[in-house]
């Protein structure tokens, strides 16, 4: 058991405040909820990438005891429901000016996707989106009614990959979207980037893929919707990383009501990843299905759904190019990048490939001038979305994969190579070729860090110990910053109450990052208060404000603003103090939970301040929002470096990951241990990428391994012990707590150190590339010659 007694500040390693009740098993997921009389719902999903719908007979359906009905997109039409909104420009995601250079079609036309209904109207355009609901008494009933439902398709033309779509003599898919291209995207200067490849002394090129990856939480996807026997409004639980931005997707977008016709519970989730920030079909018509009967409604979603179902996330091909001078200087980088959005764009899915990931695209390297070209396809494969790291993996792994060969081309050491090149602290604030600022840094320390912590100088002698294994052993580097952040601005209410606790009421979501820890830490120190003391609210929109949780913009924007709501608390609470005291407020002191006239034992605790209040309590509300003089708004730059150690069987192609050091520069940590956690959790979710994972999708868009048992993920023997620390010299210096987000570093740095590493070990045998993921069958493949 915690001590609850205990008194917690920002930067101890205090352990979370919510494990103690996931151990005692008192979690409550979505699926967990249940209530009397509640329907259930089954879906219809297409069986082809692409068809027309001919005829839907849900007659038999409708006869089965216990099937109460059968949506159709008629249906939701016929009752106002809306399609999804066309995604706009990514608001703080991008500035004006970019938007107006390039977010758009090829022809210089507004980005014209088709129209996504909750269920398909007319034509499916991928394998599994929802044509049919059947709502039932029971989940076996709703199941034995969906397939009942007969639906005649005439299949259409389809198109399932990146390089598909961009072949000329490719179906096009859409009207709106000339030769599948949907949105077209340029930065840097074209020009000059060219000039200076044509006199370059030296030009590396690579053909580089970030294979589509399956976001998995520890659950499925789940929604229950009821209406709210108090008010005229409903009450949607489910999982997701922004209630209040669901709530607002869901009641004006969707449905045309105001918000308050609809309030979002959230409950515990098994991690976000990005892929739960989306508006599904499924919450769709739980919500309508409620609304229509008037009684409680429950869709679960199992393993399979969500592979089909779920966002996806990466996805890109990239011919990437870097000019270097003889003596080793960066002169300039070439990008050409072609993303797979699939079916449909969503609003990430659409902002990721042109926008987000081009913000580190150059890295923690001075690189004078640039040229990155982005052309985003529609095919018929599940859309994309968020997925951890949402574009900044991808331009690390352009970018280091690029550094490296480099180095190794112009026989120069990786490492002099990179430290030749990065941007040295003294140029803090830095502004790169993309416009970014970045504030603060210390590359070439970070490096030599993580070197002497790796053992890098001993690497010789392990090389002979796996060699007396049969083994070969390489070893890699991934140098990386991050950007993190979006919306600069959250929202936070603190209360005290009658008895002296406080409460925070927060509008960012935890999801197994530890937030409510993090919180009570600042608040704790910041009151003088026990962790006891302190409860978070998060997750209902009836009572919190503010944006949510992406982009790891929970603690350095989030926190920031339960700071300073926790100063505008305590002077709210002085000036009461000051009045039941009759005493000036200039004359109070605080400590630990109570104000005292200096130099006496006169005082009030903040319980008792909160008696005398007609609520019984005091609560005060805050918005805080991060100010710069950048207009490319307040980010945090998170940035580190990562070794991969790899033991290579030549025999069979395995590779076993023997070792990984990361060390990070973090910024102010306010908890180590759980910045510790989230960088661990990040490389598992590369090492993923790098070996095993691949949503394999053939020309036709048939979807080939939907489910774990042809899809691999990490497992414990996968993993190896880590090593890992942080620095603090360089704090960010756009937010007051000088942090910086972590939530997704250790998937941004993780990758290229890994490939890096199989690579090194398999160039003496001629190998210089393989895409991802390496697998053993392609890692022997290439030993085969």
């Amino acid at each position: 058991m915690m001590d609850e007694s205990k008194h917690s500040f920002a930067g101890d390693s205090m352990r979370r405040v919510e494990d103690e009740e996931m151990i005692l098993g008192k979690g409550c997921y979505t699926d967990d909820i249940q209530f009397p009389e509640m329907l259930h719902l089954h879906f219809v999903r297409s069986p082809y990438p692409h068809a027309r719908i001919k005829r839907i007979n849900t007659s038999t359906a409708l006869k089965q005891d216990g099937v109460l009905e059968a949506y159709t997109a008629e249906d939701l039409i016929r009752d106002g429901v809306n399609p999804y909104p066309v995604p706009g420009p990514p608001g703080d995601f991008v500035t004006k000016e970019i938007v107006d250079k390039g977010y758009r079609r090829a022809d210089g036309e507004p980005m014209d996707p088709p129209r996504w209904l909750a269920l398909a109207k007319d034509e499916v355009r991928y394998i599994g989106q929802p044509v049919v609901a059947i709502l039932a008494d029971t989940p076996e009933t709703a199941l034995a009614g969906a397939e009942a439902v007969e639906v005649d398709y005439e299949e259409l033309p389809s198109v399932g990959t990146i390089a598909d779509a961009e072949d000329s003599s490719a179906p096009v898919i859409w009207e709106g979207a000339p030769g599948n291209l949907l949105i077209q995207m340029e930065h840097g200067d074209s020009q000059k980037t060219e000039t200076i490849f044509a006199e370059a002394d030296h030009v590396t090129q690579l053909e580089l893929s970030n294979s589509r990856l399956v976001g998995n939480a520890m659950e499925p996807r789940a929604s229950v919707c009821q209406r709210d026997p108090e008010q005229d409004r409903l009450i949607l639980y489910t999982g997701h990383q922004a209630p209040l931005g669901l709530q607002g997707s869901l009641a004006e977008d969707i449905f045309g009501w105001t918000k308050d016709k609809l309030r979002v519970i959230v409950g515990h989730l098994g991690g976000g990843f990005g892929i739960r920030a989306e508006t599904y079909p499924e919450e769709i018509v739980t919500v309508y299905a409620a609304h229509k009967q008037s009684r409680p409604v429950k869709w679960n979603g199992d393993r399979t759904q969500e592979f089909y179902g779920t966002v996806h996330g990466r996805d890109q091909l990239s011919t990437a190019e870097l000019a270097c001078s003889r003596d080793g200087k960066i002169q300039a980088l070439r990008i050409l990048t072609r993303s797979n959005i699939g079916a449909y764009p969503t609003g990430p899915g659409a902002a990721i490939p042109p926008v987000v990931g081009p913000k580190i695209l150059t890295s923690l390297y001075h690189v004078p001038c640039f040229h990155l070209e982005v052309r985003s396809y529609l095919t018929n494969t599940v859309p994309m979305g968020a997925y951890r790291g949402a574009g900044r993996p991808e331009a690390i792994y352009l970018i280091e994969r690029l550094v490296q060969k480099t180095a190794e081309e112009m026989s120069l050491d990786p490492l002099e190579f990179r430290k030749r090149n990065f941007i040295p602290p003294q140029a803090m604030p830095y502004t790169s070729a993309m416009g970014e600022i970045y504030d603060s840094g210390d590359f070439e320390k970070v490096l030599d860090q993580a070197l002497e912590i790796s053992g890098w100088n001993d690497f010789e002698s392990r090389v002979q110990t796996s060699q007396d294994k049969g083994r070969i052993r390489g070893r890699g580097i991934s140098c990386y910053i991050e950007w993190t952040g979006a919306i600069w601005h959250e929202e936070v209410t603190t209360e005290a109450r009658d008895d002296g606790s406080i409460v925070l009421y927060t509008g960012t979501q935890n999801m197994g990052q530890g937030l409510k820890t993090a919180f009570t830490q600042l608040l704790s120190e910041q009151l003088e208060l026990p962790i006891g003391k302190i409860e978070v609210v998060q997750g209902d929109t009836d009572l919190v404000k503010g944006v949510g949780s992406v982009g790891s913009r929970s603690l350095f924007i989030g926190g920031s603003a339960v700071r300073e709501g926790a100063e505008k608390f305590l002077e709210e609470n002085q000036k009461l103090a000051a009045e039941a005291l009759e005493a000036a407020r200039e004359d109070l002191v605080y400590k630990a939970g109570k104000f005292t006239v200096s130099g006496t034992n006169i005082g009030i605790g903040l319980g008792e301040i909160a008696q005398k209040q007609p609520a019984q309590k005091v609560s005060v509300y805050s918005k805080t929002t991060l100010t710069s003089k950048s207009s490319t708004g307040c980010p945090s730059w998170p940035n580190g470096c990562q070794i991969a150690e790899v033991e290579i069987d030549p025999e069979t192609g395995q590779v076993f990951l023997d070792a990984l050091t990361a060390y990070d520069d973090v910024g102010n940590a306010i908890n180590p241990m759980m910045v510790e956690g989230q960088v661990h959790g990040g490389i598992v979710q590369s090492l993923g990428q790098a070996f095993m994972e691949e949503a394999v999708f053939d020309r036709e868009g048939q979807f080939a391994n939907p489910s774990y048992m042809d899809y691999a993920l990490p497992r414990a023997d996968d993993v190896p012990n880590f090593k890992w620390d942080f620095y603090t010299g360089a704090p960010c210096q756009t937010n007051p707590l000088g942090a910086k987000g972590v939530g997704e570093l250790g998937t941004v740095g993780a990758t290229p150190a890994i490939v890096n590493a199989v690579l090194d070990g398999l160039r003496e045998h001629g190998i210089s590339q393989i895409d991802m993921p390496l697998t053993p069958q392609k890692i022997w493949a290439s030993l085969q010659g």
